[in-house]
């Protein structure tokens, strides 16, 4: 029992005095309205502060409501019905077992507080029930309104609903950044490794033009000098950009002109096999501009995509960072047929 059982009993007989002001409470006096604060926010989850009212808390629990604010406007800043699958409702009552385990239910009283995270809840916990949308992550750069109530109980009626509370999550991850072919080239398997670089390449086969390379044979034509003059290459230049450049689509940091110079880069390519795998041969002058395009892409200078990972301010990650290994078929489809 907690030790405010004596002010309770005091509360419990003034409340049997109180004025009925709720007549859909059959007579009983509700609990305080509670309060709602914004505490803090990730890109996932928001953590609120729930506190009760000053005179009699709320000892039999609270529930919560919210949806996204926009949702909220698009309705008439109308709260969406129970069967809206915007509508999220948590209930917080009974006996937790894991935030506090010393406690005996979830209750609040006179003035009491409880910080309670949204879209991260820990659904082992006891005493926490709620719709489909409540066990949701929340939507990063995303306002929510909030709402809640406090429990009928203990000859108490439900409280008012709250005042309404908007608190957004942070915002959503910055655009990944790229790496130039020097990078990958220092940070992949067998020859491709360089001190106590990590091999972060994000694939293990690619195919350029319509011929498929193992990871092995990739490093191999990034280990293979263009040429010069007359012995120059045209096919390994481009094969050195199209390569990183796929790389940095692998790992998200794609856009649409990488993508248009990648299928054309492909299409140049063809069933050309890249040396030393093969024998095949570009002109120069027939690579370079497309050569140009994915080095600017690589190197984060070509307009409309990503920032280079060295110096973003976008991302901030450090010289030789690994970068976060995350693929989506809208990614993949430009490296796989």
């Amino acid at each position: 029992m907690k030790p405010h059982c004596t002010l309770l009993l005091v509360l419990f007989a003034l409340g049997a005095l109180a004025v009925v002001n709720t007549p859909a409470l059959a007579g009983l006096t509700p609990y305080d309205t509670p309060s709602i604060s914004c505490v803090s926010a990730g890109e996932n989850k928001i953590t609120l502060k729930l506190c009760a009212g000053p005179v009699y808390g709320a000892p039999a629990g609270f529930t919560l409501q919210w949806t996204t604010l926009d949702h909220f406007n698009e309705l008439g800043e109308v709260w969406p019905s129970e069967a809206d699958p915007l509508m999220c409702a948590l209930s917080l009552s009974g006996q937790p077992s894991m935030k506090h385990p010393d406690a005996s239910r979830w209750e609040l009283w006179a003035n009491e507080c409880e910080e309670i995270d949204i879209g991260d809840i820990n659904f082992d916990e006891t005493g926490v029930s709620g719709n489909d949308c409540s066990m949701l992550p929340l939507e990063c750069g995303t306002e929510y309104i909030f709402r809640a109530f406090a429990h009928a109980g203990r000859g108490y009626g439900r409280s008012a609903w709250s005042a309404y509370k908007v608190c957004p999550t942070a915002n959503c991850p910055a655009e990944e950044c790229t790496y130039t072919q020097g990078y990958w080239k220092t940070h992949g398997p067998g020859d491709c490794h360089q001190g106590n670089n990590e091999n972060v390449w994000p694939v293990t086969s690619l195919f350029l033009g319509t011929v498929t390379y193992t990871d092995v044979q990739l490093c191999s034509i990034f280990n293979t000098a263009a040429g010069s003059g007359k012995k120059a290459n045209g096919l390994i230049s481009l094969a050195h950009q199209v390569i990183a450049a796929k790389f940095n689509v692998g790992i998200g940091a794609g856009c649409a002109a990488a993508a248009t110079a990648i299928a054309q880069a492909d299409a140049l390519i063809g069933n050309l096999v890249v040396p030393p795998v093969g024998i095949g041969f570009l002109n120069p002058s027939d690579t370079s501009a497309l050569t140009k395009t994915l080095d600017d892409f690589n190197n984060g200078i070509l307009a409309g995509c990503p920032a280079h990972c060295e110096g973003s301010m976008r991302t901030a990650q450090p010289a030789g960072a690994t970068p976060v290994r995350k693929s989506t078929w809208g990614n993949l489809k430009v490296l796989y047929r």
